[in-house]
């Protein structure tokens, strides 16, 4: 992959063609930021400039044996792990992330490298688990760079989601990161810096990205894909600076319409679960209310797909924050998702949004690290159910 085949982030590339020009390629770096803001995109083109052999100040020459085998993922001197779990095919105590390196590939290459967590799962079939860089995996690691570079200056390890490396693991690799041999690149991928063990952290240089600006994500839609400009309008809004969602919304990458469809269904859910919440008696007895959507809560019993849901609730509370607060012209929902945030925003306010703001990440934060689901979705549940009625005002109409 090419600097060029990368929208957006300018400065960014810059910056990382500069380290090189100037030979000061930081050993361990981490790439932190949003889903859909290239990451990992970027982190493959710097692999790919770093180790061209006809390099230009601007780009890796596309041509040459190493870069034509990183456009294919197949380097030798460039190595993968992400989480991985046991599934139908692949059982055992020690599963490692080589055990899934044909897949993998698969994956970035069929998704130009803009990819999704929750996509990598199904791709493998741990849609209903937690994915986890395990132990194993950083032994690996070790071993694999206790070898020379094999025909490149530099060998590359990129681990992606690294939030998902545990305490056992990020300690068998904290030598490596300190002392590393010579020529070797670290670079770590993130959206979560609160979850990356503080060890790790500490031990690289933070490269930090930002969401994609609409208008950069509706010309790539635009000119890449020949989509029209209204539909790339829409599409735009929808992703919200997340490039990976534009794509999956245009149909060119993941699951494609099937994502429209899915996120039509977070707003269902959604809005049903507040309406039950909000129709609890007075004396919040009528628990009963929460039999039906409590279960559409846990999405087939998908972890990544609950902290899915969550997300979304998260943004919907402070896109009715902002038509509460009067700034309708940051709302850019249509449709039904519109009509409900005005009726509902009524209800969301700056003197409650820390509240909804805290406790659904605190249940965000309990599934990551597998709760009881159930539990944690009907006591969130009942918290807003309680809220609402604290906050309940009669001249207001029905959501």
């Amino acid at each position: 992959m090419k600097f060029s085949d990368i929208i957006g982030q300018e400065p960014l590339k810059q910056r990382l063609k500069r380290t090189v020009s100037e030979n000061r390629v930081s050993h361990a770096q981490l790439f932190l930021g949003p889903e859909g803001s290239g990451k990992l995109a970027l982190a493959l083109a710097y692999a790919q400039y770093i180790n061209c052999r006809h390099r230009t100040p601007e780009d890796s020459c596309g041509e040459c044996p190493s870069c034509k085998k990183y456009s294919k993922l197949i380097h030798p001197d460039l190595h993968f792990i992400f989480p991985v779990n046991s599934t139908k095919e692949v059982t055992g105590s020690k599963i490692l992330s080589t055990d899934f390196i044909i897949p993998w590939r698969e994956f970035l290459l069929q998704n130009g490298s803009y990819v999704t967590l929750s996509d990598w799962y199904d791709k493998i079939g741990i849609e209903k688990k937690q994915g986890l860089i395990n132990a194993e995996d950083a032994d690996s690691i070790n071993r694999t760079l206790a070898y020379k570079a094999y025909e490149a200056e530099y060998k590359v390890m990129i681990i992606w989601m690294v939030e998902k490396m545990n305490a056992s693991s990020a300690n068998k690799l904290l030598k490596n990161l300190e002392e590393p041999p010579t020529k070797t690149l670290f670079i770590l991928i993130s959206e979560n810096q609160e979850q990356i063990i503080l060890t790790i952290l500490s031990r690289a240089q933070l490269i930090s990205f930002s969401h994609l600006p609409n208008a950069v994500i509706k010309q790539s839609l635009e000119r890449n894909y020949d989509i029209p400009a209204e539909e790339a309008e829409r599409i735009t809004v929808l992703a919200d600076g997340n490039y990976t969602a534009a794509l999956m919304y245009a149909g060119k990458t993941g699951s494609g319409n099937v994502s429209l469809q899915a996120e039509l269904e977070k707003f269902f859910i959604f809005r049903d679960w507040m309406r039950r919440c909000f129709t609890i008696s007075n004396e919040l007895k009528d628990y009963d209310l929460f039999l039906e959507i409590i279960p559409r809560l846990l999405v087939d019993g998908s972890r990544e797909k609950q902290k899915e849901l969550l997300i979304y609730s998260l943004n919907m509370f402070r896109i009715c924050l902002q038509y509460n607060v009067g700034n309708h012209h940051l709302v850019k929902l249509t449709g039904e998702e519109f009509d409900f945030v005005k009726k509902f925003s009524v209800y969301i306010h700056p003197r409650n949004i820390k509240f909804f703001d805290e406790e659904v990440n605190r249940a965000i934060f309990h599934i990551e690290r597998n709760a009881n689901a159930l539990i944690v979705l009907t006591d969130l549940s009942h918290l807003i159910a309680r809220m609402f009625k604290i906050q309940a005002t009669p001249q207001v109409k029905k959501v």
